[in-house]
C-alpha cells in the first residue's frame, strides 16, 4: 500500500513513473520511520528522497539548508508543483517573522526551510517547538563536520534538534563525505541506528583532466571551441570573473559572470539566463552551483586550483547530470603551483593577527567589553580593511576562523528584498479619510500589491512600482518611509550588505578564549587536503577517478578509461610493439639509443614520442642514462 501511495505522489508532483534504484530504498526507509543517512553524488536526486515520503505520509517536514539561494530555489520548485512551502531567512522584520511563525503553527506549510543559524535564537526555538514537525531533513549535511570541505559552524547547533524534537526521525543528505565526516554527522545529529545508503561516487560519464599550460586562457578557449554545450568556469577572484567573461564574449563565446558580491537581483537574472541557455558559459566563483539543477552542463573548467579533492569533485559533478559524456578540466601553470602552495598560509593567518582583528571588529562597531549585542551589523570589508590597514584576504580569512569558533556569525550571502505589510485595515482607512492628498496614491499602491499585504509581508520592487505610479524612485521610497513613520504600513527596505552578528559577549584581550589547539588541527587538516589536491593535478600515472574515489574512502580496481591519464595510456598501447618494448626494458639494462637500435622498424619520431609519454606517465624512468621500468 505504501509503495502505491509513493508512486502516486511521484507521478502527481514530479511526473515520474518510478524512483531511481537507490532513491527507492531511501524513501522506503523514511516511510518505515527510520533515521537515514544518504550519500548521493551531485545530480543524484537528494531532495525527492525526503519530499516524496513527507507528502505520501502527509507529514510536515522541517528542512535545514545552508544557503538562502538554495532554500529559495527549492521552495519555488515546490510551489510550482502546488506544494505549500516557506523559508525563513535572517533579518526578517519582527512583524513578518511573527506572521510566518503563526502560519506555521496553523500547519499551513508542508515544507518549512530554515538556515542553521535560526536555531541560535531562543525565541525561534521556543516557537518552532510548537510546530507540528513530523520529519526533519538536513540538506548538505557535510557542513556539520569540521573535517568536511564546506564546514559551517552553525551546523553544530543541529544536535539541539533532538532536544526540541526527541522522537522525530531525521534524514541527513549530502553529495560528498569521507568516512570521518560521515561518523561526525551521525554523532552530532545523534542518529540512533540510522539506515545508511551510499551510492558509488564514481561518475562514469565525466572525464577528469588536469592540463599544465602557460597560456591558460588560450587553452580554455580551445577547449570551449572543441567541446560544445553549456559550461561553467570557476575562479577564486570576483573581479576576474567579469574580466574573463568579457574576454570570452570578444572571442565569440556567449558568457556572463557570477559572484556573491552582486545584488540578489543580478545573481538571479544571470543564473536564469544561463539556466535558460541564453548564455552558454557562466564564469563564477564557488558561490555559484550548489543546488543548481541543470542536467545538460557539458564542461566544467577550473582556472584556479580548488582547495580540496572534495570541493573539486562537487564542482566537477555539476557536469553531466543527464548521464551524457561530459568533461571536467583543471588548467594551471607554474605560477598557480607556486601560489597554491603559499595560499594555505594566507588562509590561516597567525593567531595573534586573528585575535587583534576580533578587537578591531568590536571597536569598529563600538561594542564595550562585557556587553552582548543581539543585532546584526552591516559590514563592508573594503572600508574595514582600509581603516585598519589590513589586507582584505587576511580580514576575510580571520573572520571565518573567528566565526568557526562561534564568537561571531558572518553572513556573506545576505539579502533581503523590500517588503510591505499593512497590519491594520481600519487604521489605513482612517488615515485616508484624514489625509485626502494621499488617498489616490494609497489606492494605487493597494492595486499594485494586492490584498495579501493585509495578512503578510509582500515583496515589492520600488523602481518598477514607482514607474507604474508615475513617480521617480526616490520620491516613491520617501513616501513609503513617511507612511511607515505614520504607522499606516510597515516598509522594510532591501538590504544587500554582508552582516556580522556577535554571538557572545565582547571579550577583553586577557580573556578571549580562542582555541589555538583546534585552530592548528583545522590548519593541518587543510594542509593535508591541499597536498592531496596538488598531487592530483600533477599526477600522470594513476587514473584520476581512482584517486578521487580513494580520497572519498571508496576503493576501485577499475580504471575509468576516459580521464586524461587513461586516454594517454591508451595512446601508448597503440604501438604494436608496446609490450615488447616494456618486456625488453624490464629484462635488459638498456638506454634510449639501444632501444632505437633494437626497434628500428618503429619510426624514430613515433618511438621518441612514445618514450616521452611513458616517462611523463611514470611508466618508466631514467637512472644514470639507463631506462628502468617502474614497478
Amino acid at each position: 500500500m505504501q509503495d502505491e501511495i509513493l508512486l502516486e505522489v511521484l507521478k502527481k508532483y514530479w511526473g515520474f513513473e518510478n524512483f531511481r534504484p537507490i532513491q527507492s530504498d531511501i524513501v522506503k526507509a523514511v516511510m518505515d520511520g527510520n533515521n537515514v543517512m544518504a550519500l548521493l553524488p551531485t545530480g543524484g536526486g537528494k531532495s525527492i528522497c525526503f519530499q516524496a515520503p513527507a507528502l505520501a505520509l502527509n507529514k510536515i517536514c522541517l528542512v535545514i539548508s545552508p544557503l538562502i539561494a538554495l532554500m529559495k530555489d527549492q521552495v519555488e520548485q515546490l510551489e510550482k508543483r502546488n506544494i505549500s512551502a516557506i523559508f525563513f531567512q535572517s533579518g526578517l522584520h519582527q512583524n513578518e517573522l511573527e506572521i510566518l511563525l503563526k502560519n506555521c503553527k496553523k500547519g499551513m506549510y508542508k515544507f518549512i526551510y530554515i538556515s542553521p543559524e535560526r536555531l541560535e535564537s531562543d525565541y525561534f526555538k521556543e516557537n518552532i517547538s510548537k510546530f507540528n514537525i513530523q520529519l526533519i531533513a538536513i540538506d548538505e549535511a557535510h557542513c556539520i563536520s569540521q573535517w568536511g570541505h564546506d564546514f559551517r559552524p552553525s551546523y553544530l547547533n543541529l544536535g539541539k534538534l533532538k532536544l526540541l524534537f526527541p522522537k522525530i526521525q531525521i534524514i541527513a543528505l549530502t553529495a560528498t563525505a569521507t568516512q570521518k565526516v560521515q561518523n561526525e554527522i551521525i554523532e552530532i545529529l545523534q542518529l540512533q541506528n540510522p539506515k545508511i545508503f551510499k551510492k558509488s561516487f564514481k561518475r562514469d560519464n565525466i572525464s577528469y583532466s588536469a592540463i599544465q599550460h602557460e597560456n591558460k586562457l588560450g587553452k580554455c578557449l580551445e577547449i570551449l571551441q572543441k567541446i560544445k554545450g553549456t559550461s561553467i568556469i570557476y575562479l577564486r577572484n570576483r573581479k576576474k570573473t567579469a574580466i574573463i567573461s568579457e574576454w570570452l564574449i570578444k572571442s565569440g563565446i556567449s558568457s556572463d559572470f557570477y559572484h556573491a558580491g552582486l545584488t540578489f537581483e543580478e545573481r538571479s537574472q544571470k543564473q536564469k539566463d544561463w539556466m535558460e541557455n541564453k548564455k552558454r558559459v557562466i564564469v563564477a566563483t564557488n558561490a555559484f552551483g550548489m543546488g543548481i539543477d541543470k542536467p545538460d552542463v557539458r564542461l566544467v573548467i577550473h582556472l584556479d586550483i580548488p582547495d580540496s579533492i572534495e570541493a573539486y569533485y562537487q564542482e566537477a559533478g555539476r557536469a553531466g547530470r543527464d548521464s551524457k559524456k561530459s568533461f571536467s578540466v583543471v588548467i594551471f601553470d607554474a605560477n598557480d603551483i607556486r601560489n597554491y602552495n603559499t595560499n594555505i598560509e594566507k588562509r590561516f593567518p597567525d593567531i595573534e593577527t586573528i585575535k587583534s582583528l576580533y578587537f578591531h571588529l568590536a571597536n569598529h562597531f563600538q561594542i564595550a567589553s562585557g556587553s552582548y549585542q543581539t543585532e546584526g551589523y552591516d559590514f563592508n570589508i573594503e572600508t574595514f580593511s582600509e581603516k585598519y590597514k589590513i589586507s582584505e584576504a587576511i580580514v576575510y580569512n580571520s573572520l571565518k576562523h573567528i566565526e568557526n569558533q562561534r564568537f561571531i556569525g558572518f553572513n556573506e550571502d545576505y539579502y533581503l528584498p523590500s517588503k510591505l505589510h499593512i497590519p491594520d485595515r481600519n487604521l489605513l482607512y482612517q488615515f485616508q479619510l484624514s489625509n485626502i492628498k494621499y488617498d489616490s496614491i494609497i489606492k494605487e499602491i493597494l492595486r499594485e500589491i494586492g490584498g495579501g499585504a493585509f495578512t503578510e509581508f509582500v515583496i515589492i520592487e520600488e523602481h518598477k512600482m514607482s514607474r507604474k505610479l508615475h513617480l521617480d524612485t526616490i520620491t516613491f521610497i520617501n513616501l513609503l518611509k513617511f507612511l511607515h513613520t505614520a504607522q499606516v504600513l510597515i516598509y522594510s527596505p532591501k538590504n544587500i550588505e554582508p552582516k556580522i552578528f556577535f554571538l557572545t559577549e565582547r571579550f577583553t584581550q586577557k580573556n578571549f578564549p580562542f582555541n589555538t589547539v583546534k585552530y592548528e588541527q583545522r590548519k593541518n587538516n587543510a594542509i593535508e587536503k591541499h597536498k592531496a589536491m596538488s598531487e592530483f593535478i600533477l599526477n600522470k600515472s594513476i587514473c584520476r577517478s581512482k584517486i578521487i574515489l580513494k580520497f572519498l574512502d571508496e576503493l576501485s580496481d577499475e580504471n575509468c578509461e576516459i580521464c586524461d591519464v587513461c586516454v594517454n595510456k591508451k595512446r601508448l598501447q597503440n604501438i604494436n610493439q608496446y609490450n615488447e618494448i616494456l618486456n625488453y626494458i624490464e629484462q635488459n639494462q638498456t638506454t634510449i639509443t639501444k632501444i632505437r637500435e633494437i626497434f628500428i622498424q618503429i619510426p624514430e619520431i613515433e618511438l621518441t614520442k612514445w618514450l616521452k609519454n611513458a616517462l611523463e606517465l611514470e611508466i618508466i624512468y631514467i637512472n644514470n642514462d639507463s631506462i628502468i621500468l617502474k614497478k
